[in-house]
């Protein structure tokens, strides 16, 4: 299994940016694939989370802002980052596992087993 993320960039406060994340070498079901980031100085913390049955699970401070969406005939992956503050600023991975998370499932670290290596969003002041 191979996961990417594309997308990253540097942008303004208040700007938006589209990751995107596509994985290979599985299309069974059912699945679970999410966004986490690490910031400089911090420990790696989930962003959102979405399942092959289109559940969705964002953290406090995703609410509002970033949206997770798929394209399961492509299986990709999006988060769509609006109204981004200089406190998003690290670097992104998307994680995938062949299982279906439900719930509060989902948002740890230790549930995936596929991670790409990371795409760098920078928002400057």
């Amino acid at each position: 299994v191979q996961v990417v993320e594309s997308g990253g960039g540097s942008v303004q406060s208040g700007g938006s940016l589209r990751l995107s994340c596509t994985a290979s070498g599985y299309t069974d079901r059912p699945y679970s694939m999410a966004w986490f980031r690490r910031a400089p100085g911090k420990q790696r913390e989930a962003v959102a989370k979405i399942d092959s049955e289109g559940g969705t699970k964002y953290a406090d401070s995703a609410k509002g802002r970033f949206t997770i969406s798929q394209n399961n005939a492509k299986n990709t992956m999006y988060l769509q980052m609006n109204s981004l503050k200089t406190e998003d600023t690290a670097m992104y991975y998307c994680a995938a596992e062949p299982r279906l998370y439900t719930d509060s499932r989902g948002i740890y670290e230790f549930e995936y087993n596929y991670w790409g290596q990371g795409t760098q969003v920078t928002v400057s002041s």
